[in-house]
């Protein structure tokens, strides 16, 4: 009896266990889903808008005109929503536009081909289909290699081989074939307009406009790198450094991160119409040509900040005398010009301001670089102690030759998208707050000394 009693209470415990831990992971994956919804709110209203387009679709089952014309077909139309319906606008659209354009012409060229083969009799049809077949498939997946084809026509060209094979291989006969391509053409092509008008009149997204504040962002973490950790950090000592070593000093590294996602954007907002403040024919190609320069930034910013990290950077007072002020006033405008930028492209306004901080950046390298050649420094200094500050000046210096491509590429982006002008009376309040606030921030600045 004992044993019995002490077998239900292991079993009952046992039991508490399982529904205890049960419980604790249906906490956790709330929590995590939560945590996912509330990240990007946007994700819940993709959810809900996918879940209302198959909805719609799937009705065609139980309206009886229609399945009266489609039948078992209209499968179609709910396999196309899922795989189409993606979540912002110009995936949906160019997926599927490829998809139904694919089925389209590979259909028809599957009916040509197996008419083709049918002409030759029995014996001859299996091999003139194979040998279609096999051509179609080959040339298909070839192109698929060129870039520009397989960055927008890629699962088009996936869908021309699965229906060209699909059609031209089926047993029927030439009128069956022709009112099955009819019925999977319609089905595909409403599938496609339910996706394409959920997406595009139910809280779109854009990836357009995904790809505009992505560029500004990345602009904007250059700039938290000069802002956070100005040229005064470099005369510090190490742990003064490592202090600072917060998270805005290293925003820059999300960009090192997240290469490619440009890209990804630019492919998809290619397909996207006109909207808001993007025009038909906006030039998207710039954006890429600014994200790469950011990219180019990040990477030496990043050899920058390990070098400046690095235990062995000590710099004496004699070098620091020499070099300071330039390396000061070179990151403080470089900071500034990289502002600026955001401003213009989030704004969409012209960049005139960018343009005197990438200057006066530029006049503080040339100060650098005389400095660094000065032969009264290489005289009077340690190899040791002179080399790792003229290895930080000239990656700095070479941030700034970057930074002024930034500027020149922006400029070209607005200028093409005809960005508006800049306030006239901003811009006179601006310049005269930066006549001011270089010499105010030279002037409180006081620099620890480290050993030499």
């Amino acid at each position: 009896m004992e044993m019995g009693s002490d077998e239900k209470v292991g079993l009952m415990s046992g039991r508490f266990v399982w529904v205890k831990g049960l419980f604790a992971k249906l906490v956790e994956v709330a929590n995590k889903t939560r945590a996912l919804g509330k990240d990007d709110p946007r994700r819940v209203i993709h959810s809900l808008k996918l879940g209302l387009t198959l909805t719609i679709v799937s009705m065609l089952y139980y309206y009886k005109p229609l399945f009266a014309n489609f039948g078992v077909s209209a499968m179609w139309a709910v396999i196309t929503v899922v795989v189409v319906f993606e979540f912002s606008v110009g995936a949906t659209l160019g997926k599927g536009l490829n998809r139904a354009f694919a089925t389209l012409f590979a259909g028809a060229l599957g009916a040509g081909a197996h008419h083709l083969a049918a002409l030759s009799g029995h014996v001859g049809q299996p091999i003139i289909t194979s040998i279609f077949v096999f051509l179609l498939a080959c040339i298909l997946t070839f192109m698929r290699f060129f870039p520009s084809i397989k960055a927008k026509y890629d699962y088009g060209m996936m869908i021309g081989i699965l229906t060209f094979s699909f059609v031209s291989i089926s047993g029927v006969g030439d009128d069956e074939i022709l009112l099955l391509l009819q019925k999977r053409v319609s089905t595909i092509f409403l599938g496609v307009c339910v996706c394409v008008v959920i997406s595009i009149f139910i809280s779109p997204f854009w990836a357009g406009q995904d790809l505009h504040n992505r560029i500004a962002l990345n602009i904007e973490n250059l700039a938290l790198f000069f802002e956070g950790y100005g040229s005064v950090e470099y005369f510090k000592t190490l742990q003064d450094r490592e202090a600072k070593d917060d998270k805005s000093i290293q925003a820059y590294k999300s960009i090192l991160k997240s290469s490619g996602i440009e890209d990804t954007l630019y492919n998809f907002a290619r397909w996207e119409p006109g909207h808001g403040c993007f025009q038909f024919r906006h030039p998207w190609k710039q954006y890429l040509k600014i994200g790469a320069l950011t990219y180019q930034c990040a990477f030496r910013i990043d050899a920058l900040h390990r070098n400046l990290s690095s235990s062995s950077f000590q710099v004496s007072q004699e070098i620091q005398t020499q070099i300071q002020e330039p390396c000061m006033e070179m990151s403080m405008e470089t900071g500034k010009a990289l502002r600026q930028l955001v401003s213009s492209i989030r704004e969409m306004t012209q960049p005139t301001l960018a343009e005197i901080h990438t200057n006066n950046s530029k006049a503080a390298a040339k100060k650098l670089k005389a400095s660094l050649k000065s032969s009264r420094l290489w005289e009077n200094c340690d190899l040791l102690t002179l080399i790792p500050a003229a290895n930080v000046g000239t990656l700095l210096v070479d941030v700034v030759d970057i930074t002024e491509k930034i500027a020149e590429a922006v400029q070209e982006l607005a200028s093409l998208a005809h960005f508006k002008a800049a306030k006239p009376a901003d811009s006179a309040i601006q310049s005269e707050k930066e006549k001011l606030e270089p010499n105010i921030g030279v002037s409180f600045v006081t620099i620890p000394i480290s050993s030499g």
